[in-house]
């Protein structure tokens, strides 16, 4: 029996830094799915003419900070935001789900290190509201405009960096693009206990997501690359700013109104996520 209860006690050690994984991966997810529902609420009212604004992640924090009970949802907001940036630090660097193997594994990798840069900036950001360090003001397409013309700056290499930095963009949204069209999204979640036509709808919704999220990063990047061709930093959109160019295209009230309903169902995938997706293999 002691032999038993030893061994028992190791498998549940051994366990242990699994499901504290599992638990800071499903908290980001429903995190980044509770600010994109918000993102594209705003968005959404704003192409209805109900108000509203063209807003980002960072945006969306504001407005949780501003809601009752603002500082306790905003704690909750980068706890998650934390846990998020910290299961995506593992798989940079441990790819616990074994998706980083083969010619694109260091692209992946790559990838999960600055997505969990950018996840632990935003935690820092939310930190900081709640401490009453941070101003209560966002322009992310001011910032993103002062950081490409200090880049552009760095002469004769700016140009290049920026303009990698727009390949990047793009080639991120452009896999997302074909993750949504493509992905066997079911392999991801656990959706065994729903009924066929529910899974049917769960899938649809979050191609649609993907999809959305992934056009504007499209223009974001697009941009980028006309700042380092032209080395004009004006020229670069951030999230918020790429969302409101797709007004100015042709039938863009039509393409801004369905951005803004994409990233809605992007925020819904990121709570099914929370909810269904398999975490180091592992479904709840």
């Amino acid at each position: 029996m002691s032999v038993a209860r030893s061994e028992g006690r190791h498998v549940v050690q051994q366990q242990k830094p699994r499901i504290a994984l599992e638990t800071l991966a499903r908290a980001g997810y429903a995190t980044r799915g509770a600010l994109y529902l918000i993102v594209g609420g705003l968005a959404g009212l704003a192409a209805a003419g109900q108000g509203g604004e063209t807003t980002d992640t960072k945006g969306a924090l504001l407005e949780v900070y501003a809601q009752p009970f603002g500082e306790v949802l905003l704690s909750l907001a980068a706890a998650g935001l934390a846990g998020y940036a910290i299961f995506l630090v593992c798989r940079a660097v441990l790819d616990p789900e074994a998706e980083a193997r083969g010619a694109w594994g260091p692209a992946k990798r790559a990838g999960w290190a600055f997505i969990a840069l950018f996840h632990g900036s935003l935690a820092l950001f939310a930190l900081s509201m709640v401490l009453g360090h941070g101003s209560g003001a966002h322009d992310g397409g001011q910032e993103a405009r002062g950081l490409t013309a200090t880049v552009l700056a760095w002469q004769p290499l700016g140009p290049w960096l920026i303009g990698g930095v727009g390949i990047g963009i793009l080639s991120g949204a452009a896999y997302d693009l074909r993750c949504a069209w493509k992905a066997k999204l079911d392999e991801h979640l656990d959706l065994s206990r729903l009924a066929t036509a529910a899974r049917q709808w769960v899938i649809r919704l979050s191609r649609a997501g993907i999809a959305a999220r992934a056009a504007v990063g499209v223009v974001a990047g697009a941009f980028l690359l006309v700042a380092a061709a032209t080395a004009d930093p004006n020229q670069t959109k951030g999230f918020a700013d790429s969302l409101g160019a797709l007004r100015a295209m042709p039938f863009g009230q039509w393409l801004f109104g369905g951005a803004a309903l994409g990233l809605i169902a992007f925020g819904c995938y990121q709570l099914i996520e929370a909810r269904y997706r398999r975490v180091l293999g592992h479904s709840r």
